[in-house]
């Protein structure tokens, strides 16, 4: 794993353009595909959904939204066959607590497998880490009231060590502990592998370069596949 120790010197940088980056235009809710019956009659059917729902690293923040990990994450759906449409819900600079009051609007869809990014805006700014946790747990509470059958995983992060090294290390157990207790799939580290290589990240040196986001994809892909075949 690369340290992110290498990128904390971007974090006032960050914190400036997520907050400014517009929401990326939302993909329809359940679609549907036309199959043939028996007796030669076309008959729609609903495809299982996808929802990531998750800042600008979902978003896809300074790429085509085609480039952002959801997207790489449909391709390989579809090359496998798998019948899941994803929706990227991501929106730049979007703290649990905001992410927490936009909710209800992202689940007016029916999900089938909600996946949580949020948390490193909280962190960067220095959020009070109980309430992170406690806006993470609200957010997996509703998911779960709305549809009990909605498979819901957790993406870990960490944060560069500005905040103290018992902050960081904090931060960073809240992710795991949540996963647990919600008996949700943990992505270990979103950006394992990507965080604090500049090959890998745009000028900013927080959001991944295209081959950053394919790496990202992977690593959500490696607990996502064991999910999807449930």
């Amino acid at each position: 794993m690369h340290t992110i120790l290498k990128f904390s010197y971007f974090l006032l940088f960050f914190l400036l353009v997520s907050c400014g980056d517009k929401v990326k235009k939302q993909a329809e809710s359940t679609t549907t595909e036309s199959v043939i019956d028996e007796d030669g009659s076309s008959v729609e059917t609903a495809r299982k959904v996808i929802l990531f729902f998750g800042n600008s690293l979902t978003a896809g923040m300074g790429l085509d939204p085609e480039d952002a990990f959801p997207a790489v994450i449909q391709n390989k759906l579809d090359s496998l066959q798998l019948d899941y449409e994803v929706i990227n819900a991501g929106l730049s600079g979007e703290t649990t607590a905001s992410g927490k009051n936009r909710l209800s609007w992202v689940l007016n869809q029916k999900v089938d497998i909600f996946v949580l990014e949020l948390g490193a805006n909280d962190g960067l700014r220095g959020i009070p880490l109980e309430e992170t946790r406690k806006n993470l747990q609200a957010i997996i509470e509703t998911v779960q009231e709305k549809n009990p059958n909605t498979k819901i995983v957790l993406a870990g992060m960490q944060i560069p060590p500005n905040m103290g090294k018992a902050y960081t290390s904090e931060f960073r157990n809240i992710f795991p502990e949540l996963a647990e207790k919600n008996n949700a799939a943990l992505i270990p580290f979103l950006l394992d592998d990507v965080a604090g290589n500049p090959e890998l990240n745009q000028d900013d040196g927080i959001h991944p370069t295209i081959a950053g986001q394919k790496i990202v994809a992977n690593n959500v892909w490696e607990i996502l596949k064991e999910v999807v075949v449930e």
